[in-house]
C-alpha cells in the first residue's frame, strides 16, 4: 500500500493542476463553435466539459450548442476547429498556477511526470512554452496509449516507463478522472482543489490527500529512506 512516506514518482495532471489554462481553452473553443455558426458557450459550462479528452469535450460542446447529439460528420469538423484554434492559442494567457515552479524544484528528490488527457503534442508544447518540459520524464497525453484516465494504462505506462512500481507512486490531478485512474492503478491519489472541478465533486472522489494547490505538494512528503 503506498504512503505518503515511500513515493518518489509524482504522476501530475496538467490542466487544473499544474496549469490555469481555462481561458484559451474557452476561446479556442468558442471560436472553433463560432465557424461552425453555433453560439458560444459561457466559460462555466465549458469548464464543465473539460476532463475527459478532447474529442468528448467537442461532443459535450456542441451537444450544449445545438441542443441535440451532434453527428460523426459534426464531431469531426468541431475536433479538427478546435485544434486549429488551440494550436494558435495554446499559450495566450494559460500560466503555471502560484507555487508550482517552487514546488517542483522542492521536490528536486523526487521523479516527476506528466499524465493528462489532453494530446500530448499540445501537453509538450505548453509545458515548453512556460518552461518546465524539461523537469519531467516523459509526457502521456490523452492519445498516447489506447485508453485514456480514468482507466489506468497511462498511469501503468509512465510506471514502466520510469520503473517505478506502484507502491512507490503518487498521481496528483484536479478531478475524479485522475483519482478514479490513481486507484485504478493501485497508487497513493492527491486531489488538487483549484482547477476544473468544485471542492465538493473532489471530496467526494476518496481520495488519499486533499491540497489546495500544488504549491503544497512538497509539504506532505519527504524522500523516502
Amino acid at each position: 500500500m503506498p504512503t505518503r512516506e515511500s513515493c518518489r514518482l509524482f504522476l501530475f495532471d496538467l490542466d487544473g493542476t499544474l496549469i490555469d489554462s481555462q481561458q484559451d481553452i474557452v476561446q479556442s473553443l468558442n471560436l472553433a463553435l463560432g465557424r461552425m455558426r453555433l453560439p458560444a458557450l459561457s466559460p462555466a459550462r465549458i469548464r464543465a466539459f473539460v476532463g475527459d479528452g478532447v474529442q468528448v469535450l467537442i461532443e459535450r460542446a456542441l451537444a450544449a450548442a445545438t441542443g441535440r447529439s451532434p453527428d460523426p460528420e459534426e464531431t469531426a469538423l468541431g475536433l479538427e476547429l478546435f485544434r486549429e484554434e488551440y494550436g494558435r492559442h495554446l499559450l495566450d494567457h494559460t500560466r503555471l498556477y502560484p507555487g508550482v515552479g517552487a514546488a517542483l524544484g522542492r521536490l528536486r528528490w523526487a521523479r516527476c511526470a506528466v499524465v493528462s488527457n489532453k494530446p500530448a503534442d499540445f501537453c509538450r508544447r505548453i509545458l515548453a512554452g512556460l518552461g518546465i518540459a524539461g523537469r519531467f520524464e516523459i509526457i502521456l497525453g490523452g492519445d498516447s496509449t489506447r485508453h485514456r484516465k480514468p482507466d489506468p494504462e497511462p498511469l501503468l505506462e509512465a510506471m514502466r516507463f520510469c520503473r517505478v512500481p506502484a507502491a512507490e507512486v503518487v498521481m496528483v490531478g484536479d478531478s475524479r478522472v485522475d483519482i478514479d485512474a490513481g486507484r485504478a492503478a493501485g497508487v497513493f491519489t492527491c486531489g488538487v482543489l483549484g482547477g476544473f472541478r468544485t471542492e465538493a465533486e473532489l471530496a467526494s472522489c476518496g481520495c488519499d490527500l486533499l491540497i489546495r494547490s500544488v504549491a503544497e505538494l512538497p509539504d506532505h512528503f519527504r524522500p523516502p529512506e
